[in-house]
């Protein structure tokens, strides 16, 4: 039998016990429960997942240098308050594999801890952002006492209030227990913290499951016993997390106690009977969401990406490695999912997570959610502190974050080399409400044809709006701009930086910081000569005149002002078709929507000639919060088709109809009529 029909025959069986268990009349805790039980007795029967698509050979996407560069969106470390007081208290979950153990020696090899997983990955597919790695803290060593006391300020000053150790407990040995200890004994940490018993097997999978068991645990009454006996030194710090006044204690499985209603009663009366009081006894919804009364337990903890079921956006990528048996899902889908679920009738913590891709831990066969991204996971637990939990009473109102620092499995606040603090900035900006967009636009102008600024500068003044202006240049000729500012008695916030990416790559830096500063709406403007062509200055003063006319762009503005779905206002006649005037650009509009997670194109796409434009910078949130790489830009060598830049450019308009927005031609809102639909474009040929 070949190999494609047994794999046939697995998706067709599998997908027929998928129906049937889904026809059971089971409730969610013992669905969960035997799906568990069934995908560790036989993962043998899960077929495999689809495939992505093959690059074509010498074309694929990455980097080729070097692995540690910043992206578009990188964020250094700041000082700011957070609020007072704060809405929430925000716990992330930590692990303490980063320092070497005899036990980890001999079963992965001499010096092992989790950085020998992450040094070790590689990009599977284009837009894999893989090796992530660390930036202010380095590939730190968790035996020196200076790292947890750098990690307890830094998560503080970035609005974490407590982290929550992974604890092993393996029948009276412990693993991985220095970190925690050397906490305790350690006064100058005052971040709070809490334990969660990882109480399940250690095995070669990474999975927990029961093959392949390096160590297993042993669970009964005595060990119940022994166990709360060794944690309740950490029970007795004044720094262990409390809720109401009681230790918070969590079980990452209670599903693999014999009895979790036995166990609870014996931890509840040995703290009784010990001087340490009422405990709260939470469990993490992992792999199982029993109503926590039902096992002895207090409150349940959501623990994202476990327990949902995002689409497969697999078959979509195109692979570096052909070889490769991973799974891609759609992180969007995630934060959706959790952010939009009611709160149940019992105590429930809820959760957040940072991203996930465990392609470290399972070379060639990792599981990674994309488009994860700072801002939307600000937005995800912003959601959840401000929304999801505003009828809860302050005592209940924790959120814990997968995680601080899971390196290996994608999911990190800590800062790293790509995106900076970018992660814990979102955290620090989700504790307060959104502020209110600025009713102010800005005008961003790229100035690299200098004898155009001027005409630019004239333009503005004369429109009757006022913006904040921004411009975007080289460093070579910031002085001339700053001399043409001065002689029209104008103030700009100059962005300079090397002549890479057209006006695009500049546009993208500098969108993203007014983004974040709150600006709501732009005008992108560029200095646009196409010395290629000999109507290169035509071309750019009817761009000009029909965004930025005197009887326009008022108009154009209250528009925008008045009309939140409108995203993007293009110049008419310049709104083309995108298959039409794909030129040299397909294979890149192909690769930036499938790194943008866009849908895909319909016969009448279009896209904006020319690349100036009012947007609403929300409806560009696809292409800003792809960080795209700027190693991605070609070197600039006066190209004048087929470059990312030009792609980007093609992309603009289905970013906005992506994000749910209008597009819109600035004729249609002043009320003056169209070029005629069948006039041919007189500034590109077909």
């Amino acid at each position: 039998m070949s190999r494609t029909l047994r794999e046939r025959l697995k998706h067709a069986a599998f997908g027929l016990l998928r129906t049937g268990f889904r026809l059971l009349p089971l409730g969610p805790g013992a669905r969960d429960r035997w799906r568990q039980r069934f995908l560790g007795r036989f993962p043998g029967l899960v077929p495999e997942g689809p495939r992505g698509q093959a690059c074509a050979s010498g074309s694929a996407r990455r980097a080729r240098v070097r692995s540690d560069l910043p992206a578009l969106g990188h964020v250094p470390y700041r000082r700011q308050p957070l609020p007072d007081p704060l809405p929430a208290k925000l716990v992330a979950f930590y692990l303490p594999q980063f320092h070497a153990i005899p036990e980890n020696d001999a079963w992965w090899g001499k010096g092992f801890t989790e950085w020998r997983n992450v040094g070790r990955a590689l990009p599977q597919f284009e837009g894999h952002a893989q090796p992530r790695l660390p930036a202010d803290l380095g590939f730190y060593d968790l035996r020196n006492p200076q790292v947890m006391r750098d990690q307890a300020r830094l998560a503080g000053e970035y609005g974490i209030g407590a982290f929550c150790f992974y604890f092993y407990w393996f029948g009276g040995k412990t693993l991985l227990e220095a970190p925690l200890e050397q906490w305790l004994a350690d006064a100058s940490i005052e971040l709070p913290f809490c334990l969660c018993w990882a109480n399940e097997n250690w095995s070669r999978r990474w999975d927990g499951r029961e093959q392949d068991v390096l160590i297993a645990q042993r669970h009964s009454a005595g060990d119940d016993l022994a166990f709360i006996a060794h944690a309740a030194r950490y029970l007795r710090d004044p720094r262990y997390l409390r809720v109401d006044g009681k230790p918070l204690l969590l079980v990452y499985r209670p599903g693999l106690l014999p009895d979790a209603k036995a166990t609870a009663a014996r931890w509840r009366q040995w703290c009784l009977d010990n001087g340490i009081g009422e405990i709260v006894l939470a469990y993490v919804q992992g792999f199982e969401r029993p109503d926590p009364g039902q096992i002895g337990f207090d409150a349940a903890v959501e623990f994202p990406p476990n327990l949902s079921s995002p689409g497969s956006i697999t078959a979509h990528q195109r692979l570096l490695d052909d070889g490769y048996r991973g799974q891609v899902l759609d992180w969007r889908e995630l934060a959706a999912d959790y952010l939009h679920r009611p709160l149940p009738g019992h105590r429930l913590f809820p959760g957040v997570n940072c991203g996930w891709d465990n392609e470290p831990r399972r070379p060639g066969r990792g599981r990674t959610y994309l488009h994860a991204s700072p801002r939307r996971y600000r937005d995800w637990l912003r959601g959840t502190v401000h929304t999801r939990l505003a009828q809860v009473p302050a005592s209940d109102r924790l959120v814990f974050i997968n995680a601080w620092n899971e390196w290996a499995e994608g999911a990190v606040l800590e800062p790293d080399t790509r995106l900076g603090h970018a992660w814990l900035q979102a955290t620090r900006d989700a504790l307060a409400p959104a502020s209110p967009v600025s009713g102010r636009p800005a005008c961003l102008v790229h100035a690299w044809d200098l004898d155009a600024l001027d005409e630019i500068l004239l333009a503005i003044l004369a429109s009757g709006v006022e913006f904040d202006l921004w411009i975007t240049t080289t460093d070579e000729l910031r002085p001339r701009v700053q001399a043409t500012l001065a002689a029209h008695g104008l103030q700009a916030r100059i962005l300079a930086g090397p002549n890479h990416g057209r006006d695009i790559l500049p546009f993208l830096r500098a969108a993203g910081e007014l983004l974040d500063a709150g600006t709501g709406i732009v005008l992108k403007l560029h200095t646009k000569k196409s010395h290629h062509r000999d109507d290169g200055d035509r071309w750019r003063r009817e761009l000009l005149e029909r965004l930025l006319a005197p009887a326009r762009a008022p108009r154009i503005l209250e528009a925008m002002r008045e009309r939140p779905q409108l995203g993007l206002v293009v110049p008419e006649g310049h709104l083309l078709g995108l298959d039409a005037h794909m030129g040299g650009n397909r294979a890149g509009v192909d690769y930036l929507s499938r790194r943008l997670g866009l849908r895909e194109a319909d016969a009448d796409a279009r896209f904006v000639s020319g690349s100036m434009f009012w947007a609403r910078l929300e409806a560009l949130r696809p292409l800003l919060d792809a960080h795209l790489d700027e190693w991605e830009f070609e070197p600039e060598q006066g190209q004048i088709d087929g470059t990312l830049a030009h792609a980007v450019e093609r992309v603009f308009a289905l970013c906005a109809l992506d994000a749910g927005s209008t597009v819109a031609s600035a004729a249609s809102l002043c009320g003056e009529p169209e070029p005629p639909a069948t006039a041919r474009y007189p500034y590109a040929a077909l």
